[in-house]
This record gives structure tokens, C-alpha cells and sequence, in this order.
């Protein structure tokens, strides 16, 4: 069973930075890669940003510009830089991973909380 761990988490300004990390066992062999998704209280779930082992990336729009998901495929780490954050970042941050023939089969970390300030 695939076991994912994220951490990092924690409360900040707004303007300022923090970085999550991710810990997800056979990232460097899995071709559906791994996504950040983020849930605030009262709020859907949403998407927002994927990595492929083999270094593609993706970004939702509310995010592009300020956050930079990459690797360390040696330690199958996936780490989530998050830059000029705001009151709106505040959210528990999960990542994810995929299995199946169309990636649809998702396993789930327990989620890090992380909280922006104004």
C-alpha cells in the first residue's frame, strides 16, 4: 500500500514564503505523477499544481507565478514552493498520487494546514 506524507505546513504573513514537502514512495516509476491540491473550510477541494517523474508541470491560474512544485526523484520527494502568499493560500494543502490505466485511482496524504495572515 502506497503511503504519502506531506509537511511544512505552518502560519505566515501574507507576502511571505513556505514550502511543503511531500513524501510519496515510487514517484521516480510512476508515469501519473503527483498533484497538490488544497481545501479551505467551507470550500471544495482544488487542484493545484501536478508533476511528472518526468519533469513536466502543471499550475492552476489562481497560483501560476507564485508557486513552484518540483522533485527529488532520488528520495521521491515532491516539494511545493509557495511565494507571496495570501489570505486566500489559507487552506489544508494534500498531495496526491495516481494509479491506474488513466491515473484515476487516487491515494492521498493526511494534509498539512497552512494559514496566511493579513
Amino acid at each position: 500500500q502506497v503511503q504519502l506524507a506531506e509537511s511544512g505546513g505552518g502560519s505566515v504573513q501574507a507576502g511571505g514564503s513556505l514550502r511543503l514537502s511531500c513524501t510519496a514512495p515510487g514517484f521516480a516509476s510512476n508515469p501519473c505523477g503527483v498533484e497538490w491540491y488544497r481545501q479551505a473550510a467551507g470550500k471544495q477541494r482544488a487542484w493545484v499544481a501536478s508533476i511528472m517523474p518526468t519533469g513536466t508541470t502543471l499550475y492552476s491560474d489562481s497560483v501560476k507565478g507564485r508557486f513552484t512544485i518540483s522533485s527529488d526523484k532520488d528520495n521521491d520527494t515532491v516539494y511545493l514552493q509557495m511565494s507571496s502568499l495570501t489570505p486566500e493560500d489559507t487552506a489544508m494543502y494534500s498531495c496526491k498520487t495516481s494509479s491506474g490505466l488513466m491515473c484515476r485511482v487516487g491515494v492521498w496524504g493526511q494534509g498539512t494546514q497552512v494559514t496566511v495572515s493579513s
